[in-house]
């Protein structure tokens, strides 16, 4: 990973962006941030590939035991 100074890297950050490079930026020899491209987007989801595969019971609506409900209250 290739290090520069912080005014290199003014002077050069479009560059710096296209190469796709890690590259830790230093000032005063000491390393303060690092700039690292974003990795890709996952392709786009699908709706309906979970189908059939989760099932939700009849009591899914149904109120919380009180129990369960005092513990929101504290």
């Amino acid at each position: 990973m290739e290090q520069i100074n912080i005014h290199t890297a003014k002077a050069q950050l479009s560059k710096l962006i296209a190469d796709g490079k890690e590259v830790v930026i230093a000032r005063y020899g000491q390393p303060v941030a690092k700039l690292v491209p974003i990795k890709p987007f996952r392709k786009d989801r699908v709706p309906g590939t979970a189908k059939g595969k989760i099932k939700i019971t009849d009591d899914f609506f149904a109120p919380l035991p009180d129990n369960i409900l005092d513990e929101f209250y504290k």
